[in-house]
């Protein structure tokens, strides 16, 4: 296949990796954005986007001018050179892969799949997963041969959501394919709307180990800062300030503690630990520190009701407000976000708490975590920073407070030092 202005691009799945994507490439490529979400296609038709990653006026430019239509139907993207699939890849309860949303993707496509066309895969999976489970599911529905009819390859996702400076062009894309040529192509087509540029992996499996260690070295390092972060409650010590200190050395990484949710760091580590005890490893540093970071919503519920007591006050009945619900600062993502995992132990013991986060889709949060929230802030006898959205920097925390033995626990060190009474 010879890469050319009118190269159909079709994304498979719109959330919050796809949508980006396909905007990048209509801008340059005709392309259609698939969702099996009837829903999501009816509000970007009327140019409504839930994961705020485009505006209206974008949308209505992009659609008016035929460089990007949305559809649920699959039969209206048959005639596409490029799918590139974007479905969300999540853990089971048992913390093992679901590959459950990829695997409809793969029997969707084969049902359309013709020769010389690509499937290009960028949802998060174990090193050998495209091959082993992706393509075979490819070839099963078409009656295509890998390799001979059709092709594949792989270019991990790095969306930052909320990030306004690293966006999809910023940020060096890893591009691999399933023959050299096709290697070649799927690099060129990246490069070609990938303004940091790509990197060219030897291999699919390469490409997607890659991404399995981006994420798990980070959820590594934040489990270190936050392992450290309990020994120092124990010596009645402030980690921000031990970090402080020790960030003057020119070689110390500096990462901060806090709850590491998301659909990235807090699940992808688990994909290589899958793959890793099937070949009979037993990755200990991984599980390690996922068992730490998994930890830290019951570590700092805890102790809030440790410094309630300190002030003369208890935690049963006491009135707890949460401040943030999304899994960071400055987004409205709640998927897989820790705080949860904070509201429902302060309940346990039997605080009454209240969760504000003007960035949080109400609906949605119900719906996920059966929690409601908040828009009506009252005066509380704990105050807790979750999440540093740039609208919790600007509260009158002193309105808040019920009385001088309020306490407020900043998680997130976004609050001036003689405001609180502790910090993560």
């Amino acid at each position: 296949m010879v890469l050319n202005p009118n190269t159909k691009i079709c994304i498979i799945g719109l959330g919050y990796v796809g949508l980006p994507l396909a905007i990048t490439f209509a801008k340059k490529y005709p392309t259609t954005g698939f969702d099996i979400d009837a829903k999501r296609i009816e509000d970007l038709q009327n140019f409504e986007d839930i994961t705020e990653t485009i505006s209206a006026d974008q949308l209505n430019a992009l659609t008016a001018s035929k460089q990007l239509i949305f559809t649920s139907q699959i039969e209206l993207i048959r005639h596409c050179d490029v799918f590139i699939v974007t479905v969300p890849t999540p853990v089971t309860q048992e913390k093992l892969p679901d590959l459950l949303p990829l695997k409809d993707a793969c029997l969707q496509l084969g049902k359309i799949l013709q020769p010389k066309q690509i499937v290009i895969f960028e949802s998060t999976v174990y090193p050998g997963c495209t091959e082993e489970i992706c393509v075979p599911i490819l070839e099963s529905v078409s009656k295509l041969s890998y390799n001979l009819d059709f092709f594949c390859g792989y270019s991990p996702e790095r969306i930052n959501p909320g990030d306004k400076v690293n966006t999809i062009e910023t940020i060096v894309k890893v591009t691999s394919g399933s023959t050299p040529e096709i290697a070649h192509f799927v690099d060129e087509l990246y490069k070609s709307v990938i303004t940091a540029g790509t990197h060219k992996a030897p291999s699919i499996k390469v490409a997607e180990a890659s991404k399995a260690i981006e994420n798990a070295q980070r959820d590594v390092n934040i489990s270190f800062i936050n392992e450290l972060s309990l020994i120092f409650e124990k010596m009645e010590i402030d980690t921000y300030d031990v970090i402080a200190a020790a960030s003057t050395k020119w070689n110390f990484l500096t990462f901060k503690p806090g709850l590491v949710g998301g659909h990235c760091i807090g699940v992808d580590p688990y994909y290589l630990a899958y793959q890793a005890k099937k070949l009979g490893h037993e990755p200990q540093v991984i599980l390690s520190g996922r068992h730490v970071n998994d930890n830290m919503g019951v570590f700092v519920a805890h102790k809030m009701a440790k410094l309630l007591h300190a002030n003369g006050k208890r935690i049963q009945n006491a009135k707890i407000l949460v401040l943030g619900m999304t899994f960071k600062e400055n987004c409205n993502d709640v998927r897989n976000s820790k705080v949860v995992d904070v509201y429902f132990e302060l309940k346990q013991l039997g605080a009454h708490v209240d969760v504000y986060d003007p960035h949080a889709n109400p609906n949605l949060v119900k719906d996920l975590y059966n929690i409601e929230l908040t828009n009506d802030l009252m005066q509380y006898d704990g105050i807790m920073v979750t999440v540093g959205h740039q609208e919790f920097r600007e509260l009158k925390y002193n309105q808040l407070k019920l009385d001088e033995k309020s306490v407020i626990y900043d998680l997130k060190a976004i609050l001036p030092r003689e405001l609180v009474n502790a910090r993560l």
